[in-house]
């Protein structure tokens, strides 16, 4: 690597820095923010920065002209990390999917947006700009949905295991709409399979029914006549067991229906509160419209983009250095599981990516790209996820905070161990 490469990386990446540090000291040493304050900085730069950032770097691609051999091999693997995980979590004893879930988002999904437009332009040129920003699209609009997924999917869970037994809908205020349709459910299941019993009971032997109400109404001993005619209770038992079985079965199933259904629907809601899946989605249809018909946006319209984009790269990195500097401890997860974070993040998920494009023919600058990419710093939406549905929220905090500390000289090493 030679010094003027040196130079040009540490012009893309040193003012991002300088933003980060810059919002940090403001709040650690010089207390110039109070956390009102910047709690206005951070919703400022979710719901307008971040998303104008994004429709603006999109709306500029061409749809028709994506790399899709380098996008499978991304997908490709996530995908691979995804099972692999999901393998572990269900076949061993020390997995979890708790785990599956962290793991796969420090592995997998890195902070393309903000650190990888600009490093990977100054590394490899501009052309490897549109590489990138498919890459966010991806991200955005498929990746971060099968992340909520699978957190809705864990709390869904943990939800009806601890409803599993419930029998009665208790009407007290505070329950919510998802947990008054669990147990809804399963006392609809119990209350049909009652039906269904009865009903199998008068298919098996009819007569044996009616036998028992008469015996029920004209002869109070029913046990001691039955004994006597010798009904086998070894039988009776076999018959409680096996209704019992088909009970359970048909509950599990009625309620496994409904939590797909009902995780997917708390999924579509969690999403149409994301504007930056707005921003995604509204970015990609314009440059379809802009590359098909050489459409172009009106001059006023480009430039009020623009200008809040422009401010939404250094604004993101603002907001991210204030978040450190509120945190108690930049390694709020202890020094194992950062370790272990680190490797992951900059060595397991380069790997799989290298492997993944190397089986599907990537060669050359892009098989660079794709590992370089890899080992950005973790990405910050997967943080806001683990936060909300309070899963190691600790780990990712560290994986953002440390990992955009480390993250420019293991870049760097990247860099120059692959050659330019």
């Amino acid at each position: 690597m030679s010094p003027k490469e040196l130079y040009n990386v540490l012009n893309a990446v040193v003012p991002l820095y300088f933003s980060m540090l810059l919002a940090y000291s403001s709040i650690k040493h010089f207390k110039l923010f109070t956390a009102d304050q910047c709690s206005g900085i951070n919703r400022f730069v979710a719901i307008f920065a971040i998303p104008l950032l994004s429709f603006n770097f999109i709306s500029r691609i061409n749809p028709f002209h994506m790399h899709f051999l380098f996008l499978a091999a991304d997908s490709l693997s996530k995908l691979f990390v995804l099972l692999l995980l999901l393998f572990w979590s269900h076949l061993f004893k020390n997995g979890s999917l708790d785990w599956s879930i962290t793991l796969f988002s420090i592995a997998t999904l890195p902070n393309t947006l903000v650190m990888g437009i600009p490093l990977l332009k100054s590394m490899y040129g501009d052309e490897q700009e549109d590489l990138m920003i498919q890459l966010v699209v991806m991200q955005s609009i498929i990746w971060y949905t099968v992340l909520l997924f699978l957190f809705e999917f864990r709390s869904a869970r943990n939800s009806l295991m601890e409803k599993r037994s419930s029998n009665s809908v208790k009407e007290e205020r505070g329950v919510s709409e998802e947990e008054l349709v669990h147990v809804v459910v399963a006392n609809y299941s119990l209350a049909e399979n009652e039906i269904q019993r009865s009903q199998f009971v008068t298919k098996v032997s009819p007569e044996l029914e009616e036998e028992e109400e008469d015996n029920e109404e004209k002869f109070p001993g029913i046990e001691e006549l039955s004994k006597q005619q010798g009904v086998c209770e070894s039988s009776v038992q076999v018959f409680s067991r096996e209704d019992e079985i088909m009970r359970e079965e048909h509950e599990k199933s009625q309620i496994g229906r409904l939590s797909v259904l009902l995780i997917l629907r708390l999924v579509c809601h969690k999403l149409i509160r994301n504007l930056n899946f707005y921003a995604s989605v509204l970015g990609i249809s314009w440059a379809l419209i802009s590359s098909r018909w050489n459409v172009k946006k009106p001059l006023m319209m480009e430039n009020s983009i623009t200008i809040l984009s422009n401010a939404g790269l250094g604004m993101a990195m603002f907001s991210l250095g204030l978040f450190m500097a509120m945190q108690p401890s930049i390694i709020a997860c202890g020094k194992r599981l950062a370790a272990y974070g680190m490797i992951i993040r900059f060595i397991a998920g380069p790997a799989f990516m290298a492997l993944s494009s190397v089986l599907l023919g990537i060669r050359g600058t892009t098989l660079k790209v794709s590992i370089v990419q890899a080992a950005l710093p973790q990405g910050i939406v997967p943080f806001v996820f683990a936060k909300e549905y309070d899963l190691h929220p600790e780990m990712l905090s560290t994986a953002v905070i440390f990992g955009m500390i480390v993250s420019l000289p293991v870049t760097i090493l990247y860099y120059m161990a692959l050659g330019s």
